[in-house]
């Protein structure tokens, strides 16, 4: 391919962008071979812009993951799509996901309407192939091909990792020589509280299912290492919009949210290298999400608010 390789260090900025729940985030943490954005079968699980940083021997390449595009219901969503739209004028390679057994839609217009408006080169991937028959497969390839000049068009499963490889080798042919932005060694440029705040919130999108949506928020209260003990103590508050959401996440006789604190705190220990000590709290906040004062608190950060 280019025997440059031996000298020359490529690096470069890409975003996965996409309709709520295909796979970004899935995708995001195969290539970075570790947890670094929630998974929930929920849409709009992601809500900030998570870094994940990739480093082999010749290239790293910082991977933004952005909400899903949708159209906002509330200052929440306002947010995450300002988040969205930002974004793609700010890398250096777009990845568009979509789903291999998902038709073509309003929904998928409305994001190549937004890559049209962007200079930055954009490649379709197409997630969940072992989902549909080859033959579907290369009529949707055809589909888009229509619809958009792509600069590569990558079938995967980010699921089972096949062609991930396939689409980092095309990534790093495309970017310009760089520096080194991070540490080999580091897979995330963002704090740890906000990475345990998002492994709680995770937690409890996944046990309440379709009883609880995204009207649900981590604080992270304190974050201290034991004296003399090789231990973390936590403390968060999973905040929700309404007492019957409350009830929900605490479950019959606290039973739900011993379990979000048991799966929760395997998952922290495993990212910090410790014992952790977790102790969860549920708070009531009536529409917090369109309170710029609570979203700030929560993290969101926006010139807007």
């Amino acid at each position: 391919m280019n025997n440059q390789h031996e000298t020359e260090h490529k690096s470069g900025f890409v975003c996965l962008i996409g309709r709520p729940n295909v796979g970004k985030s899935t995708l995001l943490n195969r290539v970075i071979g570790q947890k670094v954005a929630i998974m929930s079968d929920k849409p709009q699980t992601t809500r900030n812009k998570i870094q994940g940083v990739y480093t082999d021997n010749d290239a790293q390449i910082i991977f933004i993951d952005t909400p899903g595009i949708h159209k906002p219901k509330h200052k929440l969503g306002d947010f995450m799509m300002k988040v969205a739209k930002d974004t793609l004028r700010e890398v250096d390679i777009i990845l568009y996901l979509v789903e291999a057994n998902e038709g073509f839609g309003p929904g998928e217009q409305y994001i190549i309407n937004r890559l049209k408006e962007t200079k930055t080169p954009a490649f379709l991937l197409i997630n969940k192939i072992d989902l549909v028959h080859p033959d579907e497969l290369l009529a949707l390839i055809d589909t888009y091909r229509q619809k958009h000049e792509f600069k590569e068009i990558i079938p995967i499963s980010a699921l089972s990792g096949n062609n991930v490889p396939v689409l980092l080798e095309q990534i790093k042919d495309k970017l310009e020589e760089g520096p080194q932005y991070y540490p080999a060694d580091q897979v995330t440029d963002h704090p740890e509280r906000f990475i345990v705040a998002e492994l709680i919130r995770e937690k409890v999108l996944q046990l309440t299912h379709e009883e609880v949506p995204h009207s649900i928020a981590v604080g992270i209260e304190s974050m201290k290492r034991r004296e003399h003990k090789d231990m973390i103590d936590i403390q968060a508050t999973i905040v929700v919009e309404r007492s019957s959401q409350k009830g929900i996440v605490i479950g019959k006789r606290g039973a739900l949210l011993k379990e979000v604190g048991k799966q929760a705190r395997t998952d922290i220990e495993a990212l910090l290298g410790t014992k952790v000590f977790l102790e969860l709290w549920v708070k009531v906040e009536k529409d917090w999400r369109n309170k710029p004062a609570q979203l700030r608190d929560f993290g969101f950060r926006s010139d807007e608010y």
